[in-house]
């Protein structure tokens, strides 16, 4: 009789319970695998791009082993070599034939740049950098004496940045960068290093504006690897985000959060205005005309002092060359006539060509990277007509030659705006 005095099937849970509580448990254990396999695909895809793309340890074995044969050599190939001291740190490389990391040399931080493969000739969809007989490191050959190399650096400056009156003094530059051990003797294989240097933009900038505070310092070599000052603050402005958070931001938004971790407005007056000095020193500089193709945030940084750094100087490349290579490209519409993300020129369409002369000019390009940028926070007192001139200078069309009077006018016009108001500041 006792079990009867409880009704048991009040405990029993009833049937649709059950179910339910099964469902969540499919439920669950679906979302669960879900995430995984998500996960998993999303690290299988970073961890396939990293190993393509950060190709260091690759680049600094095949180096060493041409140093060790005695083909190349440099200031930095026995600390990287030898005595290791020389490291490779964090990768930032954006394409596999450019390796880029960051690195410490003793007490010295810096970046180092490493050229993995050969570069085609003037391919517009790379660099317009002809490497072919860089990668060999089999110029000059053997025999070769330190005159005849000079005539070679001069003829190959020449190419590049056209017939100025001063390249011998340019030439004089890389022989006496050219002995890295300075012993007052240019070795061959000192001089492979060199040349195979000489046929990247980046380091022929760095030469050409090597008395200007615009370019980091170059720290040493070795063949074709390079190694460059450390800028502490890059990109210039933009935060960094995933991109599965990316994708679901609205482009308004995005170029808004940009500008939220930036300087002081007075730090980013004078940051501009180093951006306004490189667009006049790669303008009719002291060795020729360069055009910059990539006037982005990424591609420029600061130090301490809030003075302009290039970050990546790839895409700033000599005038000459560019007319030289852009002449050779097929086309049908104007967009295929584009070099980098800035360098543009129109299609002729009789001939199927790309025309030489480029669209806008840096200056025009370089105040639209920095519109955003300067007017966030902008005085009260100076924000009209800063906006007036920087609009001014956008809308500047036809390459700087054609219009050089008023190119020449707006960019004083912007530097002397900017600097009346932080001169007085300690900031200037």
């Amino acid at each position: 009789m006792a079990r009867y005095l409880f009704p048991w099937g009040l405990f029993r849970k009833p049937l649709y319970i059950q179910a339910r509580f099964s469902y969540l448990r499919m439920k669950y254990l679906f979302f669960s695998w879900l995430a995984v396999f998500v996960g998993s695909w999303i690290v299988y895809v970073e961890y396939s791009s990293y190993t393509e793309l950060c190709r260091g340890h690759d680049c600094k074995n095949s180096i060493c082993d041409k140093y060790r044969k005695g083909i190349i050599d440099g200031s930095a190939c026995s600390s990287l070599c030898e005595k290791d001291t020389l490291y490779l740190g964090k990768c930032f490389t954006a394409k596999p034939n450019s390796q880029v990391y960051s690195g410490s040399w003793g007490d010295l931080e810096g970046v180092i740049k490493c050229q993995m493969e050969e570069a085609p000739h003037y391919d517009l969809g790379s660099e317009m950098e002809p490497r072919k007989e860089a990668a060999a490191f089999n110029k000059p050959t053997k025999g070769t004496s330190v005159e005849k190399f000079r005539e070679m650096i001069l003829n190959h400056l020449k190419a590049k940045v056209g017939d100025q009156a001063n390249l011998a003094d340019l030439a004089t530059q890389v022989l006496s960068i050219t002995d890295a051990n300075k012993d007052g003797h240019i070795s061959l294989p000192e001089a492979r290093s060199t040349w195979a240097l000489l046929q990247l933009n980046e380091f022929l900038l760095a030469l050409v504006l090597q008395d200007r505070e615009h370019t980091p310092k170059l720290l040493g070599f070795c063949g074709d690897l390079y190694v460059m000052e450390k800028v502490p603050y890059s990109p210039l402005y933009g935060i960094s985000l995933p991109w599965i958070i990316e994708v679901w931001i609205p482009a308004g938004l995005r170029r808004s959060m940009d500008q939220w971790f930036t300087p002081s407005w007075p730090h980013k007056a004078k940051i501009s205005i180093g951006l306004l000095e490189l667009v006049e020193d790669v303008f009719h500089g002291t060795f020729g005309s360069f055009l910059m193709c990539d006037v982005s945030a990424t591609s420029f940084g600061y130090n301490d002092r809030h003075d302009l750094k290039v970050m990546d100087a790839r895409y700033i490349v000599p005038e000459a060359v560019f007319q030289e290579g852009i002449r050779q490209q097929r086309c049908d519409v104007d967009e295929d006539c584009l070099y980098g993300a800035d360098c543009l020129t129109s299609c002729d369409l009789t001939k199927h060509r790309c025309t030489p002369e480029v669209t806008r000019p840096n200056l025009a390009k370089a105040c639209e990277a920095l519109k955003d940028y300067i007017l966030r926070g902008a005085p009260s007192d100076v924000r009209e007509e800063l906006e007036k001139q920087l609009y001014a200078c956008i809308a500047l069309k036809g390459s700087a030659e054609q219009m050089e009077i008023e190119h020449s006018l707006i960019l004083n016009n912007l530097k002397t705006l900017l600097w009346k108001k932080i001169s007085h500041t300690k900031d200037s």
